[in-house]
């Protein structure tokens, strides 16, 4: 929904951002990589039951994920080495998070429900497997109401206070699952429809024969 609705008006918002951060030396690599640190940090926060500094650094962390792209733009660096390193370091950060969240849950939460995280673990990955699978099939997948930033959005609701940490993340396995599925039907949907043919027009023989006439006609 976030990458749909408001990619415009975000990107023109940090744009300027990207460019002072480029000026005093940051490249998007660093960045991508620096938000990773900053997720491995959060996810101890969160094993640790520092829900308060674990928001704190869940935003750093969002904040990187946001200024790695206006940096890459910026610097006209953008790559498709750039694009698979961001996407890589995502997935490794969201394990991370998750993981920080199965370690608090089992130290307070023994029992079944250590499973949790990992159902949120899996709608993660099949909401990005699809977009990749579907993209590198040439449909268009982008779209949903739970993509990353709404993610970290709705578990920095979550570390608000323990009491709501078990209860939101219901919702989020609720609302995520609700994703993959209706992204699941979209393409789905589009890929049922025929190809395109691609039409060749060939000269007819109406066509191909009017030199003819014409020479005919010439010599009366």
């Amino acid at each position: 929904m976030f990458d749909g609705k408001f990619r415009q008006s975000v990107d023109a918002a940090t744009a300027p951002v990207g460019r002072g951060l480029v000026r005093v030396g940051f490249s998007a690599d660093v960045l991508t990589a620096s938000g990773l640190v900053f997720a491995v940090a959060t996810a101890w926060c969160i094993a640790m039951g520092y829900f308060l500094g674990a928001i704190v650094l869940l935003i750093l962390t969002g904040a990187h994920d946001l200024l790695d792209g206006a940096v890459a733009k910026a610097s006209h660096r953008a790559s498709q080495r750039g694009s698979f390193f961001d996407s890589v370091v995502d997935r490794v950060a969201d394990a991370a998070l998750l993981g920080g969240v199965t370690f608090y849950l089992q130290r307070h939460h023994p029992g079944e429900l250590v499973l949790l995280p990992f159902a949120l673990l899996t709608t993660f990955f099949l909401i990005s497997y699809q977009r990749s699978k579907a993209e590198s099939l040439g449909l268009a997948a982008k779209g949903g109401l739970m993509e990353r930033a709404e993610r970290l959005v709705l578990l920095g609701v979550a570390l608000l206070s323990s009491s709501i940490f078990v209860p939101v993340l219901w919702i989020m396995l609720f609302l995520t699952t609700m994703t993959a599925l209706g992204r699941f039907w979209r393409v789905w949907q589009v890929a049922a429809r025929p190809a395109p043919r691609v039409v060749i027009e060939r000269p007819s023989r109406t066509h191909a024969r009017r030199p003819h006439r014409l020479s005919r006609s010439s010599r009366h």
